[in-house]
Protein backbone atom coordinates (compact mmCIF):
# COMPACT_ATOMS: atom_id res chain seq x y z
CA UNK A 1 0.00 0.00 0.00
CA UNK A 2 1.05 3.66 -0.73
CA UNK A 3 0.46 6.74 1.33
CA UNK A 4 0.67 10.38 -0.32
CA UNK A 5 1.75 13.56 1.58
CA UNK A 6 0.22 16.20 -0.06
CA UNK A 7 0.79 19.85 0.68
CA UNK A 8 -3.18 21.30 1.51
CA UNK A 9 -1.90 25.00 0.82
CA UNK A 10 -1.48 24.08 -3.11
CA UNK A 11 -2.45 20.63 -3.64
CA UNK A 12 1.21 19.40 -4.87
CA UNK A 13 2.74 16.11 -3.99
CA UNK A 14 5.12 16.16 -1.15
CA UNK A 15 6.10 12.28 -0.55
CA UNK A 16 5.15 8.90 -1.23
CA UNK A 17 5.04 6.17 1.68
CA UNK A 18 5.57 2.66 1.48
CA UNK A 19 3.70 0.80 4.42
CA UNK A 20 4.95 -1.89 5.86
CA UNK A 21 4.38 -5.32 4.76
CA UNK A 22 2.46 -7.53 8.21
CA UNK A 23 5.93 -9.12 8.43
CA UNK A 24 7.53 -6.18 8.76
CA UNK A 25 5.15 -4.96 11.74
CA UNK A 26 5.63 -7.99 13.33
CA UNK A 27 9.25 -7.96 12.96
CA UNK A 28 9.37 -4.10 14.35
CA UNK A 29 7.24 -5.42 17.16
CA UNK A 30 9.02 -8.21 18.44
CA UNK A 31 11.99 -5.72 17.93
CA UNK A 32 10.15 -3.30 20.36
CA UNK A 33 9.63 -6.19 23.12
CA UNK A 34 13.78 -7.03 22.92
CA UNK A 35 14.25 -3.48 23.09
CA UNK A 36 12.60 -2.82 26.22
CA UNK A 37 14.26 -5.95 28.43
CA UNK A 38 17.51 -3.59 28.07
CA UNK A 39 16.26 -0.86 28.24
CA UNK A 40 13.85 -0.70 31.49
CA UNK A 41 17.49 -1.44 33.05
CA UNK A 42 19.12 1.87 31.63
CA UNK A 43 19.79 3.80 34.58
CA UNK A 44 17.48 7.28 34.46
CA UNK A 45 20.16 9.45 34.37
CA UNK A 46 21.96 7.46 31.70
CA UNK A 47 18.00 7.73 29.83
CA UNK A 48 18.22 11.53 30.31
CA UNK A 49 21.36 12.03 29.18
CA UNK A 50 19.43 10.60 25.69
CA UNK A 51 16.12 12.91 26.23
CA UNK A 52 18.09 15.71 26.38
CA UNK A 53 19.87 15.13 23.42
CA UNK A 54 16.24 14.23 21.29
CA UNK A 55 15.64 18.15 22.87
CA UNK A 56 19.01 19.41 21.48
CA UNK A 57 17.95 17.62 18.04
CA UNK A 58 14.80 19.22 17.69
CA UNK A 59 16.37 22.70 18.25
CA UNK A 60 18.98 21.78 15.52
CA UNK A 61 16.77 21.11 12.96
CA UNK A 62 13.96 23.84 13.70
CA UNK A 63 13.39 24.78 10.30
CA UNK A 64 13.37 21.55 8.62
CA UNK A 65 11.12 20.11 11.02
CA UNK A 66 9.36 22.94 10.90
CA UNK A 67 8.87 22.97 7.03
CA UNK A 68 7.58 19.42 7.13
CA UNK A 69 4.71 19.73 9.66
CA UNK A 70 3.84 23.15 7.44
CA UNK A 71 3.61 21.79 3.88
CA UNK A 72 1.66 18.09 6.03
CA UNK A 73 -0.98 20.04 7.23
CA UNK A 74 -1.11 23.47 6.72
CA UNK A 75 -0.16 25.38 9.63
CA UNK A 76 1.63 28.73 9.41
CA UNK A 77 5.28 28.28 9.39
CA UNK A 78 5.67 30.68 12.14
CA UNK A 79 3.19 28.31 14.69
CA UNK A 80 5.12 24.98 13.39
CA UNK A 81 8.48 26.43 15.24
CA UNK A 82 6.39 27.09 18.26
CA UNK A 83 5.14 23.48 18.28
CA UNK A 84 9.11 22.02 17.26
CA UNK A 85 10.45 24.01 20.47
CA UNK A 86 7.75 23.02 22.61
CA UNK A 87 8.64 19.58 21.52
CA UNK A 88 12.18 20.20 22.60
CA UNK A 89 10.30 21.76 26.26
CA UNK A 90 8.92 18.48 27.20
CA UNK A 91 11.94 16.36 26.00
CA UNK A 92 14.35 18.75 29.05
CA UNK A 93 11.23 18.85 31.40
CA UNK A 94 11.01 14.63 31.36
CA UNK A 95 14.69 14.23 31.55
CA UNK A 96 15.16 16.96 34.93
CA UNK A 97 11.87 15.51 36.91
CA UNK A 98 11.62 11.76 36.33
CA UNK A 99 13.90 10.68 39.03
CA UNK A 100 11.50 12.71 41.38
CA UNK A 101 8.66 11.43 39.69
CA UNK A 102 9.52 7.58 39.86
CA UNK A 103 11.20 7.68 43.56
CA UNK A 104 9.86 5.18 45.62
CA UNK A 105 7.02 6.03 47.75
CA UNK A 106 7.32 5.04 51.51
CA UNK A 107 4.06 4.19 53.13
CA UNK A 108 3.47 3.84 56.75
CA UNK A 109 1.38 0.46 57.82
CA UNK A 110 2.03 -1.98 60.10
CA UNK A 111 5.16 -4.00 57.87
CA UNK A 112 8.24 -3.34 59.27
CA UNK A 113 8.41 -2.00 55.64
CA UNK A 114 6.52 -0.67 52.92
CA UNK A 115 6.01 0.78 49.65
CA UNK A 116 5.45 1.44 45.93
CA UNK A 117 7.70 1.12 43.31
CA UNK A 118 7.29 2.93 39.66
CA UNK A 119 8.25 0.39 36.95
CA UNK A 120 7.75 0.66 33.23
CA UNK A 121 5.22 -1.81 31.59
CA UNK A 122 6.73 -2.15 27.83
CA UNK A 123 6.06 -1.16 24.55
CA UNK A 124 3.25 1.66 24.68
CA UNK A 125 1.47 2.25 21.30
CA UNK A 126 0.63 5.74 20.19
CA UNK A 127 -1.92 6.19 17.74
CA UNK A 128 -1.68 10.42 16.87
CA UNK A 129 -3.71 13.02 14.88
CA UNK A 130 -2.39 15.29 12.28
CA UNK A 131 -3.32 18.68 13.87
CA UNK A 132 -0.12 19.11 16.13
CA UNK A 133 2.13 16.04 14.43
CA UNK A 134 5.27 16.44 16.50
CA UNK A 135 3.90 17.87 19.78
CA UNK A 136 1.26 15.03 20.23
CA UNK A 137 4.09 12.25 19.69
CA UNK A 138 6.18 13.79 21.77
CA UNK A 139 3.42 14.46 24.94
CA UNK A 140 2.92 10.70 24.70
CA UNK A 141 6.72 9.51 24.12
CA UNK A 142 9.37 11.93 26.12
CA UNK A 143 7.58 10.56 29.64
CA UNK A 144 6.69 7.02 28.31
CA UNK A 145 10.75 6.72 27.37
CA UNK A 146 11.85 8.23 29.83
CA UNK A 147 10.14 5.69 32.54
CA UNK A 148 12.05 2.93 30.78
CA UNK A 149 9.16 1.84 28.47
CA UNK A 150 8.93 1.57 24.55
CA UNK A 151 6.91 3.10 22.04
CA UNK A 152 5.56 2.27 18.56
CA UNK A 153 3.99 5.10 17.07
CA UNK A 154 1.15 4.22 14.30
CA UNK A 155 0.86 8.20 13.10
CA UNK A 156 -2.22 9.66 10.72
CA UNK A 157 -1.57 8.88 7.74
CA UNK A 158 -1.40 12.55 6.04
CA UNK A 159 1.83 13.23 8.45
CA UNK A 160 3.82 10.25 7.47
CA UNK A 161 7.10 12.42 6.41
CA UNK A 162 6.56 14.39 10.01
CA UNK A 163 6.49 10.41 11.69
CA UNK A 164 9.65 9.98 9.67
CA UNK A 165 11.30 12.52 11.12
CA UNK A 166 10.25 11.95 14.74
CA UNK A 167 11.83 8.57 14.63
CA UNK A 168 14.65 10.22 13.28
CA UNK A 169 15.08 12.73 15.66
CA UNK A 170 15.64 9.26 18.73
CA UNK A 171 17.58 7.82 16.37
CA UNK A 172 19.86 10.93 16.06
CA UNK A 173 19.65 11.54 19.98
CA UNK A 174 21.41 7.95 20.41
CA UNK A 175 18.53 6.36 21.60
CA UNK A 176 18.96 2.09 21.27
CA UNK A 177 17.45 0.40 18.06
CA UNK A 178 13.62 -0.49 18.44
CA UNK A 179 13.01 1.70 21.53
CA UNK A 180 10.95 3.96 19.60
CA UNK A 181 10.08 3.05 15.95
CA UNK A 182 7.35 4.60 13.77
CA UNK A 183 5.03 2.39 11.83
CA UNK A 184 3.58 3.27 8.22
CA UNK A 185 0.32 1.16 7.93
CA UNK A 186 -3.14 1.73 7.47
CA UNK A 187 -5.51 1.59 10.32
CA UNK A 188 -6.88 -1.95 9.63
CA UNK A 189 -3.75 -2.69 11.10
CA UNK A 190 -4.76 -1.81 14.47
CA UNK A 191 -5.94 -4.65 15.98
CA UNK A 192 -3.20 -7.12 15.40
CA UNK A 193 -0.67 -4.24 16.41
CA UNK A 194 -2.85 -4.29 19.92
CA UNK A 195 -2.96 -7.85 20.10
CA UNK A 196 0.88 -8.19 20.24
CA UNK A 197 2.09 -9.86 23.34
CA UNK A 198 4.77 -6.54 23.15
CA UNK A 199 1.97 -4.11 23.48
CA UNK A 200 0.94 -3.30 27.26
CA UNK A 201 -0.94 -0.46 26.51
CA UNK A 202 -2.43 2.04 24.11
CA UNK A 203 -2.29 5.90 24.14
CA UNK A 204 -4.85 7.62 21.67
CA UNK A 205 -5.24 11.36 20.54
CA UNK A 206 -8.04 11.57 17.91
CA UNK A 207 -11.72 11.60 17.15
CA UNK A 208 -14.86 10.56 19.30
CA UNK A 209 -15.42 7.58 16.95
CA UNK A 210 -11.44 6.30 16.53
CA UNK A 211 -11.40 6.36 20.66
CA UNK A 212 -14.31 4.21 21.05
CA UNK A 213 -13.03 1.90 18.43
CA UNK A 214 -9.44 1.39 19.85
CA UNK A 215 -10.66 1.46 23.42
CA UNK A 216 -13.05 -1.58 22.55
CA UNK A 217 -10.06 -3.18 21.50
CA UNK A 218 -7.52 -2.32 23.85
CA UNK A 219 -10.57 -3.54 26.33
CA UNK A 220 -11.08 -6.93 24.35
CA UNK A 221 -7.08 -7.53 24.60
CA UNK A 222 -7.02 -6.09 28.44
CA UNK A 223 -4.57 -3.57 27.33
CA UNK A 224 -4.69 -0.21 29.43
CA UNK A 225 -5.55 2.97 27.16
CA UNK A 226 -5.74 6.66 27.51
CA UNK A 227 -8.08 8.41 25.23
CA UNK A 228 -7.64 12.14 24.43
CA UNK A 229 -10.82 13.05 22.10
CA UNK A 230 -12.38 16.23 20.43
CA UNK A 231 -13.51 19.40 22.70
CA UNK A 232 -15.86 21.95 22.11
CA UNK A 233 -14.52 23.87 24.99
CA UNK A 234 -16.65 27.05 26.23
CA UNK A 235 -15.08 30.87 26.15
CA UNK A 236 -17.09 32.42 29.12
CA UNK A 237 -17.16 36.27 29.36
CA UNK A 238 -18.59 38.43 32.45
CA UNK A 239 -19.47 41.38 32.21
CA UNK A 240 -16.43 42.86 34.37
CA UNK A 241 -14.07 41.60 31.83
CA UNK A 242 -11.38 43.39 30.08
CA UNK A 243 -13.04 42.77 26.74
CA UNK A 244 -10.02 44.07 24.70
CA UNK A 245 -7.89 41.45 26.26
CA UNK A 246 -10.44 39.01 26.38
CA UNK A 247 -10.94 39.48 22.56
CA UNK A 248 -7.27 39.51 22.13
CA UNK A 249 -6.90 35.69 24.10
CA UNK A 250 -10.07 34.66 22.09
CA UNK A 251 -8.76 35.10 18.75
CA UNK A 252 -5.80 32.88 19.78
CA UNK A 253 -7.70 30.75 21.34
CA UNK A 254 -10.13 30.10 18.28
CA UNK A 255 -7.82 30.88 15.19
CA UNK A 256 -4.60 29.44 16.15
CA UNK A 257 -3.91 26.14 14.22
CA UNK A 258 -6.78 27.40 11.90
CA UNK A 259 -8.82 26.25 14.69
CA UNK A 260 -7.85 22.81 14.24
CA UNK A 261 -7.10 21.71 17.53
CA UNK A 262 -9.49 19.79 20.88
CA UNK A 263 -9.04 22.09 23.08
CA UNK A 264 -9.27 25.66 20.70
CA UNK A 265 -12.19 27.65 22.34
CA UNK A 266 -15.01 27.01 19.77
CA UNK A 267 -18.47 28.29 21.95
CA UNK A 268 -18.28 31.87 22.98
CA UNK A 269 -20.24 32.49 25.57
CA UNK A 270 -21.17 35.61 26.62
CA UNK A 271 -23.36 37.55 29.00
CA UNK A 272 -25.91 39.99 27.85
CA UNK A 273 -24.11 43.78 28.91
CA UNK A 274 -20.77 42.51 26.84
CA UNK A 275 -22.29 40.90 24.19
CA UNK A 276 -22.55 42.97 21.56
CA UNK A 277 -19.29 45.18 22.23
CA UNK A 278 -17.41 41.45 22.08
CA UNK A 279 -18.71 40.33 18.94
CA UNK A 280 -17.87 43.73 16.99
CA UNK A 281 -14.75 44.01 18.75
CA UNK A 282 -13.86 40.02 17.63
CA UNK A 283 -14.98 40.21 14.15
CA UNK A 284 -13.49 43.02 13.59
CA UNK A 285 -9.93 41.07 14.42
CA UNK A 286 -11.15 37.99 12.90
CA UNK A 287 -11.37 40.36 9.35
CA UNK A 288 -7.86 41.50 10.20
CA UNK A 289 -5.83 37.94 10.12
CA UNK A 290 -3.26 37.35 7.33
CA UNK A 291 -4.29 34.39 5.41
CA UNK A 292 -2.19 33.22 2.84
CA UNK A 293 1.53 31.37 1.99
CA UNK A 294 2.01 28.82 5.10
CA UNK A 295 5.62 29.33 4.47
CA UNK A 296 5.46 33.12 4.58
CA UNK A 297 6.42 34.39 7.97
CA UNK A 298 3.49 36.95 8.00
CA UNK A 299 1.07 34.35 7.27
CA UNK A 300 -1.79 33.71 10.57
CA UNK A 301 -4.37 31.83 9.21
CA UNK A 302 -3.19 28.52 6.99
CA UNK A 303 -5.54 25.84 5.41
CA UNK A 304 -7.37 22.70 6.99
CA UNK A 305 -5.34 19.75 6.82
CA UNK A 306 -7.77 18.07 3.93
CA UNK A 307 -10.13 19.34 1.74
CA UNK A 308 -12.92 17.23 3.59
CA UNK A 309 -12.24 18.44 6.36
CA UNK A 310 -13.26 22.09 4.60
CA UNK A 311 -16.32 20.40 3.24
CA UNK A 312 -17.39 19.06 6.83
CA UNK A 313 -17.37 22.64 9.08
CA UNK A 314 -19.03 24.53 5.81
CA UNK A 315 -21.85 21.87 6.21
CA UNK A 316 -21.47 22.55 10.19
CA UNK A 317 -21.91 26.40 8.95
CA UNK A 318 -24.57 26.00 6.46
CA UNK A 319 -26.88 23.83 8.88
CA UNK A 320 -26.28 26.44 12.06
CA UNK A 321 -27.44 29.44 9.60
CA UNK A 322 -30.45 27.18 8.56
CA UNK A 323 -31.19 26.68 12.01
CA UNK A 324 -31.04 30.55 12.66
CA UNK A 325 -27.69 31.44 13.58
CA UNK A 326 -26.66 34.83 11.78
CA UNK A 327 -23.64 35.41 9.56
CA UNK A 328 -21.39 37.94 10.65
CA UNK A 329 -18.25 37.45 8.71
CA UNK A 330 -16.71 34.66 6.44
CA UNK A 331 -18.64 31.68 6.10
CA UNK A 332 -17.41 30.96 2.54
CA UNK A 333 -14.77 27.69 1.36
CA UNK A 334 -12.33 26.72 -1.28
CA UNK A 335 -10.69 23.68 -1.62
CA UNK A 336 -8.99 23.28 1.93
CA UNK A 337 -9.32 26.78 2.79
CA UNK A 338 -12.35 28.20 5.17
CA UNK A 339 -12.89 31.26 5.40
CA UNK A 340 -12.62 32.40 9.51
CA UNK A 341 -16.06 32.76 10.11
CA UNK A 342 -18.41 34.12 13.17
CA UNK A 343 -22.02 33.39 13.27
CA UNK A 344 -24.05 35.11 15.99
CA UNK A 345 -27.13 34.09 18.13
CA UNK A 346 -26.12 30.97 18.45
CA UNK A 347 -28.42 28.44 20.25
CA UNK A 348 -28.06 24.78 21.31
CA UNK A 349 -29.29 22.55 18.74
CA UNK A 350 -27.66 24.22 16.39
CA UNK A 351 -24.52 22.46 14.79
CA UNK A 352 -22.35 25.29 16.03
CA UNK A 353 -23.21 25.04 19.56
CA UNK A 354 -23.53 21.39 19.59
CA UNK A 355 -21.35 19.46 17.25
CA UNK A 356 -17.02 20.02 17.38
CA UNK A 357 -16.29 22.16 14.72
CA UNK A 358 -12.62 21.92 13.74
CA UNK A 359 -11.53 24.75 11.68
CA UNK A 360 -11.90 28.59 11.91
CA UNK A 361 -15.55 28.86 12.98
CA UNK A 362 -16.23 31.08 16.26
CA UNK A 363 -19.92 30.55 17.57
CA UNK A 364 -21.01 33.52 19.68
CA UNK A 365 -23.83 32.59 21.96
CA UNK A 366 -25.85 35.27 24.46
CA UNK A 367 -26.38 34.34 28.16
CA UNK A 368 -28.54 36.18 30.57
CA UNK A 369 -26.30 35.81 33.17
CA UNK A 370 -23.55 34.27 35.00
CA UNK A 371 -25.51 31.26 35.82
CA UNK A 372 -27.19 30.78 32.38
CA UNK A 373 -23.23 31.18 30.88
CA UNK A 374 -22.09 28.15 33.37
CA UNK A 375 -25.38 26.01 32.32
CA UNK A 376 -24.87 26.38 28.40
CA UNK A 377 -21.14 25.78 29.33
CA UNK A 378 -22.07 22.29 30.62
CA UNK A 379 -24.78 21.79 27.93
CA UNK A 380 -21.53 19.40 26.05
CA UNK A 381 -21.20 15.68 25.79
CA UNK A 382 -17.61 17.24 25.65
CA UNK A 383 -15.60 17.99 29.06
CA UNK A 384 -12.38 18.90 28.11
CA UNK A 385 -11.55 22.98 29.00
CA UNK A 386 -13.26 26.29 29.80
CA UNK A 387 -12.19 30.00 30.11
CA UNK A 388 -13.72 32.36 32.10
CA UNK A 389 -12.78 36.03 31.31
CA UNK A 390 -13.35 38.33 34.30
CA UNK A 391 -11.70 40.51 36.94
CA UNK A 392 -13.08 38.72 39.85
CA UNK A 393 -10.40 35.91 40.30
CA UNK A 394 -11.89 35.28 43.77
CA UNK A 395 -15.34 34.60 42.49
CA UNK A 396 -14.19 33.06 39.47
CA UNK A 397 -12.11 30.27 41.20
CA UNK A 398 -15.32 29.71 43.49
CA UNK A 399 -17.46 28.86 41.02
CA UNK A 400 -14.56 26.17 38.93
CA UNK A 401 -16.85 23.24 40.59
CA UNK A 402 -19.60 24.22 37.82
CA UNK A 403 -18.10 23.25 35.31
CA UNK A 404 -17.02 18.79 35.13
CA UNK A 405 -14.22 19.39 32.55
CA UNK A 406 -10.51 18.33 32.93
CA UNK A 407 -9.29 22.23 32.66
CA UNK A 408 -10.56 25.63 33.72
CA UNK A 409 -8.64 28.85 32.56
CA UNK A 410 -9.35 32.02 33.99
CA UNK A 411 -7.93 34.80 31.58
CA UNK A 412 -6.05 32.65 29.19
CA UNK A 413 -7.18 30.17 26.66
CA UNK A 414 -7.04 26.41 27.76
CA UNK A 415 -3.80 24.93 26.72
CA UNK A 416 -1.25 21.93 27.49
CA UNK A 417 1.86 22.46 29.56
CA UNK A 418 4.18 19.70 30.64
CA UNK A 419 3.91 20.73 34.03
CA UNK A 420 0.31 20.62 34.55
CA UNK A 421 -2.07 17.28 33.71
CA UNK A 422 -3.88 17.49 31.12
CA UNK A 423 -7.06 15.51 30.05
CA UNK A 424 -10.52 15.70 29.68
CA UNK A 425 -13.88 14.33 30.60
CA UNK A 426 -16.84 12.59 29.08
CA UNK A 427 -16.73 12.01 25.50
CA UNK A 428 -13.62 14.24 25.35
CA UNK A 429 -12.08 10.67 26.82
CA UNK A 430 -10.04 9.54 30.07
CA UNK A 431 -6.72 9.35 31.66
CA UNK A 432 -4.48 12.12 32.16
CA UNK A 433 -1.20 13.05 29.57
CA UNK A 434 1.73 15.54 31.17
CA UNK A 435 3.20 16.16 34.36
CA UNK A 436 3.97 13.53 36.71
CA UNK A 437 0.34 12.23 36.37
CA UNK A 438 0.91 11.51 32.36
CA UNK A 439 3.80 9.23 33.53
CA UNK A 440 2.14 7.78 36.19
CA UNK A 441 -0.48 6.60 33.58
CA UNK A 442 2.11 4.07 32.04
CA UNK A 443 3.82 2.52 35.19
CA UNK A 444 3.41 -0.34 37.12
CA UNK A 445 2.95 0.66 40.67
CA UNK A 446 4.06 -2.50 42.60
CA UNK A 447 3.69 -2.67 46.12
CA UNK A 448 6.25 -3.94 48.06
CA UNK A 449 5.91 -5.23 51.92
CA UNK A 450 8.14 -6.40 54.54
CA UNK A 451 6.82 -8.37 57.27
Amino acid sequence: MEFQSINPYNGKLIAKHIAHTSDEVQSMLDRSQTAFQSWRKVSIPARAKLMHRAGEVLRENLETYAEMITLEMGKPISEARGEVNKCAWVCDYYAEQTEAFLADEIIATDASKSLVKHEPIGAVLAIMPWNFPFWQVFRFAAPSLMAGNTGILKHAPNVFGSAKMIEDVFTKAGFPEGVFQNLIVHHDQTENIISHDAIKAVTLTGSEGAGSAVAALAGKYLKKSLMELGGNNAFIVWKDADIDQAVKTAIVARMMNCGQSCIAAKRFILVDEIYEEFVTKFTAAVQLLKAGDTLDDTTQLGTLARKDLADQLQSQVKRSLEAGATLLSGGNQKDCFHEPTVLGNVKPGMPAFDEETFGPLAAMIRANDIEEAFELAENSKYGLGVTVCTRNIDLALEMSSRVSDGAYFINELVKSDPRLPFGGTKRSGYGRELAKDGMMEFINRKTIYVK
